[in-house]
């Protein structure tokens, strides 16, 4: 019988290594520097270069490991190639954080199919592509594992202002996604979650107050939230003490009014 601490709950990551999605900037970022800070090995991933290397620098200079590579959710096999290249030089991926997102800022009739696909691809079928691989490997090695899918309040609640049906759309999708996948890799111990946002600052978030004014006055805290208050619900979605939350999503909007 399994003998368990109280309380059943650690923060150290030591043994584990982390990939996570969209780090450049925003939520991504902070996810990478906590998961950093806890121990773990993190793969640092975005388009960006620059920005992935200056990153890479602040997390080594604070006694973190880290690789900065190069990807782009759009394209599948530049996908797979990062997971293997992550896997040769940090070890087999063991954390997923599907952070990683665009907004489509368009009405749903006026959207060029180049920004559907760039929403779709980023959101949806980018984050599943590389679930599966890093899941496969996983399995191969039968090794437990957890993945983190950054969903939004916008799965379940659209303002007919904010002109982001397909954002709205491929985060619903996000949701289910991790639902399914958890049901079908549970077997395996792969434990698939979701986070759903609010509004917290970010790239994204200060585009759409440029576009719509400061919207956070209509809030119950009239506030936009900072990355790190969602550091403790990242850190028990991958936390081994989590093992028996799976298929899960949990909103973190501040009480921002979402249904």
């Amino acid at each position: 019988m399994t003998e368990y601490t109280t309380p059943n709950f650690s923060l150290d990551l030591s043994d584990q290594v982390a990939l996570v999605t969209g780090t450049t900037s925003g939520l991504g970022k902070r996810f990478a520097q906590v998961l950093a800070k806890c121990g773990a090995k993190v793969v640092l991933t975005g388009r960006r270069v620059e920005r992935l290397q200056s990153l890479a620098e602040e997390i080594r200079a604070d006694g973190g490991i880290c690789e900065p590579i190069a990807m782009d959710m759009t394209d599948r096999a530049n996908i797979k190639a990062v997971v293997a290249e992550a896997e040769e030089k940090l070890g087999t991926i063991t954390i997923l954080v599907n952070n990683a997102g665009i907004p489509d800022a368009q009405r749903a009739t006026k959207m060029s199919d180049d920004l559907i696909d760039n929403v779709f691809g980023t959101n949806l079928v980018g984050p599943y592509v590389l679930s599966c691989e890093v899941a496969r490997r996983l399995m191969d090695k039968k090794l437990p594992g957890r993945i983190v899918n950054i969903a939004s309040i916008a799965a379940f609640d659209i303002n007919p202002k904010s002109s982001a049906s397909l954002y709205s759309i491929t985060k619903a999708g996000v949701i289910r996604m991790t639902e399914a996948l958890a049901v079908e890799w549970s077997r395996f111990n792969i434990n698939v979650n979701a986070i759903a946002p609010g509004a917290f600052k970010s790239e994204m978030m200060d585009g759409m107050l440029h576009r719509m004014g400061d919207f956070s006055t209509a809030f119950p805290r009239k506030r936009i939230c900072d990355p790190a208050q969602m550091d403790s619900t990242l850190l028990f979605l991958v936390s081994p003490s989590s093992e028996c939350v799976t298929g899960t999503f949990i909103k973190v909007d501040d009480g921002q009014g979402s249904r």
